[in-house]
């Protein structure tokens, strides 16, 4: 068995939904399980028409005009996506008379992106005489918290799952399994959103609790690359990297798996392919527990833009051991997350997200530091083999310098796997070619 998960951009459309079902078919002998987001733009749409309703107007034809249209394309009647948008329509209703949308709402509301897009693929594969069966994932037995909009899987669906889709993996069942990614319900049956990276998490709690052959995941480049080929046009795909590797990649901008998503299936060490929905013979990039070779000295650069350096210096503070917990204190209040550090006993270097309020935070630090902020940097982060920092670092550094680009700051992360560096972000591009040209000549 394997577990394939689809983005909205990968079934926006008739042609992009027959395109998927062809690469279903050509993986139908491995008993594939299919994890689906909504339709492209679907989401974005149902909050619109929501935030329509909460001002007293409901109007569903964005999303009404996607769906009607896209089963005439493909040539199928699927009446259950005339029974959700009624549904649909009347939660609008309910919403523009109450002209109040709460987190359970929005969840409830939501969900109908995914549970549309599970139906038409269904009713698709099924008219190309392919056995399919849509599921949304409680019927499966996703049960989560009830954390509305973020919600959390409880340990149950380990047991769950294995018991709705046993049968279909031994055999006794020949329906493929096509299943909504994103949502779950909870205990009370009430529907939940699984937050950031939940259809990738939908994905791999399915493949781990079935501890499947592997979890592929269908984008549109040839798996994880050695930087964004947009701006170096050399980045290659890379063969393999670890959990850990991908983790850190995700978390300083590549597009990979969410961190939250890997968690399940690091546990029973089920391996992850990014696979080119574009290129379906090629090998894509294999996620696993270890290197199953020779560990490579780099395996990936990656960068993000517009962050926000603060620079905290206290004399005040010298050697009083309150001193971190007091800086990481007002963060918390402020609910402002940390990207990279570098600290010494009185000063602190740090960076945030570009975009974050700062003013309630810096006049917290300035009680007791000297607080100095920078805007428009980037961290540009190489993934590699930290415990020979010293060979990369005189490598990078090389290049660097003979471009004329000047690091601000620099952290090695604790996880070892990564080195970042922080320049304004009009190098961040400059950056990256540099140091990919010397890293990976």
């Amino acid at each position: 068995m394997i577990v394939m998960k689809f983005g909205g951009s990968s079934v926006a459309n008739a042609d992009r939904i027959k395109h998927v079902a062809e690469i279903i078919q050509a993986y139908k002998g491995e008993r594939p399980v299919v994890v689906l987001s909504a339709m492209g733009d679907t989401t974005d749409h149902l909050l619109e028409a929501a935030d329509m309703a909460v001002k007293g107007t409901v109007d569903i034809e964005k999303i009404e005009k996607l769906h009607i249209e896209t089963e005439k394309q493909l040539g199928v009647s699927v009446p259950e996506i005339k029974e959700l948008l009624g549904e649909l329509k009347t939660l609008l209703t309910g919403i523009s008379m109450l002209h109040e949308l709460t987190k359970r709402t929005r969840d409830y509301l939501v969900s109908f992106g995914e549970r549309m897009s599970v139906r038409m693929m269904s009713a698709y594969l099924c008219s190309l005489g392919t056995e399919a069966k849509a599921f949304d994932s409680w019927n499966i037995g996703f049960v989560s918290d009830s954390n509305y909009m973020a919600a959390e899987l409880l340990d149950e669906v380990w047991e769950n799952i294995p018991k709705h889709l046993g049968g279909y993996k031994s055999g006794t069942s020949n329906e493929i399994p096509i299943v909504t990614g994103f949502i779950a319900k909870d205990k009370n049956g009430i529907i939940t959103t699984l937050g950031r990276g939940g259809s990738d998490l939908s994905a791999t709690m399915i493949g781990a609790a079935m501890r499947a052959k592997e979890i592929q995941t269908w984008k549109d480049v040839d798996g994880i690359m050695t930087t964004d080929p947009r701006i170096v046009k050399e980045a290659r795909p890379v063969d393999e990297v670890t959990y850990e590797e991908a983790q850190e990649l995700a978390m300083f901008g590549s597009q990979v798996l969410h961190p939250r998503s890997m968690i399940p299936c690091r546990k029973t060490r089920t391996p992850v392919r990014v696979k080119n929905s574009y290129n379906i013979k090629s090998h894509g990039t294999l996620i696993v527990e270890e290197h199953t070779g020779t560990r490579p000295l780099v395996t990936a650069i990656t960068k993000v833009k517009n962050v926000t350096l603060i620079d905290i210096q206290s004399s005040r503070m010298l050697g009083a051991a309150g001193f971190l917990a007091h800086i990481f204190n007002q963060f918390l209040k402020w609910n402002i997350s940390i990207d990279v550090i570098a600290t010494s006993e009185v000063s602190v270097s740090l960076t945030v997200d570009g975009k974050a309020d700062l003013t309630g935070l810096i006049e917290d630090l300035k009680r007791v530091a000297d607080v100095n902020v920078k805007t428009g940097k980037a961290i540009v982060t190489i993934i590699c083999d930290a415990s020979r920092s010293s060979v990369i670092i005189a490598k990078a550094f090389d290049g660097l310098s003979k471009e004329g680009i000047n690091v601000q700051m620099i952290s090695q992360g604790a996880s070892k796997v990564n080195i970042s560096i922080l320049v304004d972000t009009n190098q961040a591009d400059k950056t990256v070619e540099a140091i990919h040209s010397v890293l990976f000549a």
